[in-house]
């Protein structure tokens, strides 16, 4: 898109009883290649607000015969947001309604202009607030069309009860339902906590082998003079407290699916075993010398960086490609901010006391709200549900506030004072912030303030600046 041109398809709705305001107006904006439409009375600038997108509004507060009292230009203001939600609205003031303008700001105007105007400042405002109106607009088809496609999936596919709203999030699901239907191995990475688990029952759900077993080994949690048996198997006396025939995972999982969680906690001698069984589909049981078969596909999972292990002599190049077919990365909670809200009002549903009724369910307070959205999360979605739980369980009310939900030094403490409605302001600046990756100005630039203003809002709401490590 230019940047110095804004879209042509949105206009700027130019809404003043006076003739010669609206030529003098409609001339300027000619001159800069600005699409334009004018009312000169409330009930005719509704109805175009009903027929046509519109990019920005410039609105005068008074309207003969109420020409002080700006009644009729407040309620003007309020229905075209009602009727555009979001819409940009420049309010133009004489100095007797100043006061009622601040007012509006506050209540969701732009900003105000006072009569006369500045050219060059009101056409630049104008065009920075149509760029930003037609990415808003962008935005949103984008998330109904990512809507559209989330249920098409959850129809077609078994998506095991998984919540999320995010792009980031659908990719890796659209990504585990494709590979289902493959017998390939699946390497699926990603920081703990962050659904690696749910994601592996996902592609075994919509796979061929859906209906035979599917087993877990958390190799991290075995010791390693145990893995042998763990995995292979084991004949009595195989070694000291073997009293019968113990069932090793291949074994178990035989036409099924084999998930190995932690795989790089197996050790050197562990990885040449199971490089064996992966390409051969041969093992032998511990203290056996017969070879078995099993058909069995293995899903993996690890948190740790492979190449680096692998560099560093810790695991198998070999073993790593065998694994590795396809491989699955899961974004961070922090990176899907999205799907915070979501997934914290699905954990309420599951641990309030009537999860069957959706109007008793416990809920969140907007600065609740304000403070999961701004949260660093690095226990990820399985520290979401930690805090959920417990803010049920000390809450005294149905309602959930920060406090309850115990996130520590990370929570500003202003969040704890605020309104609902600050806490939504908040949310909006971390979310401008978050999708500016931390760029000051660019943040801004979507809010339409200037960068001191974001700075002194980030002051007054607890919001802090992450700082991103250079590329």
């Amino acid at each position: 898109m230019n940047s110095q041109s804004p879209p042509t398809d949105l206009a700027v709705l130019i809404i003043d009883d006076q003739p010669a305001v609206i030529q003098a107006l409609g001339l300027l904006l000619d001159l800069h290649g600005i699409a334009h439409l004018a009312a000169t009375d409330p009930a005719e600038a509704i109805s175009l607000a009903k027929s046509r997108r519109l990019g920005a509004v410039v609105q005068d507060m008074n309207f003969a015969p109420q020409e002080t009292s700006g009644d009729e230009g407040i309620a003007l203001f309020h229905r075209l947001r009602e009727h555009q939600p979001g819409l940009p609205i420049l309010l133009m003031t004489a100095w007797g309604s100043i006061e009622t303008a601040v007012e509006l700001v506050k209540d969701g105007a732009t900003d105000y202009i006072e009569k006369p105007w500045n050219d060059e400042k009101l056409v630049g405002t104008l065009k920075s607030l149509i760029r930003l109106r037609a990415l808003e607009i962008e935005n949103s088809q984008l998330r109904s069309e990512l809507r559209h496609s989330r249920d098409e999936l959850a129809q077609r596919f078994d998506l095991r009860g998984l919540v999320y709203a995010s792009e980031e999030m659908h990719r890796a699901v659209q990504l585990a339902v494709n590979v289902a239907d493959s017998d390939a191995p699946v390497l699926i990475t990603g920081a703990n906590g962050s659904g690696k688990e749910r994601l592996a029952e996902i592609i075994q759900a919509n796979s061929p082998r859906a209906s035979a077993p599917f087993i877990r080994l958390n190799v991290g949690a075995i010791p390693e003079e145990l893995m042998e048996s763990e995995l292979f198997g084991a004949e009595p006396g195989a070694y000291t407290g073997v009293r019968k025939l113990r069932e090793g995972r291949f074994e178990a999982a035989d036409g099924g699916t084999l998930f190995l969680d932690e795989i790089d906690a197996l050790s050197l001698a562990g990885q040449v075993k199971l490089l064996r069984v992966l390409q051969s589909g041969e093992f032998q049981r511990l203290g056996s010398s017969r070879t078995r078969t099993a058909d069995v596909r293995v899903l993996s999972a690890t948190n740790a960086d492979l190449p680096t292990a692998i560099e560093a002599g810790r695991f198998r190049q070999d073993l790593y490609f065998r694994l590795n077919v396809v491989e699955l990365e899961l974004p961070r909670l922090a990176d899907r901010r999205d799907d915070i809200l979501p997934l914290a009002r699905h954990f309420l549903r599951r641990f309030s006391d009537e999860p069957e009724s959706e109007d008793r369910a416990a809920k969140l307070t907007g600065p609740a709200e304000s403070a999961l959205t701004g949260y660093a999360w690095p226990g990820n979605v399985r520290e979401l549900e930690n805090r959920i739980r417990r803010a049920t369980l000390v809450a005294e009310s149905r309602e959930i506030s920060p406090e309850h939900l115990d996130l520590g030094g990370e929570l500003p403490p202003a969040v704890l004072e605020m309104s609902d409605e600050d806490g939504r302001e908040r949310r909006e600046v971390i979310e401008a912030l978050s999708g500016a990756r931390g760029i000051v100005a660019r943040a801004a630039e979507t809010l339409a303030i200037s960068r001191q203003a974001l700075y002194r809002k980030m002051a007054r709401l607890g919001v802090e600046l992450e700082r991103r490590p250079k590329a």
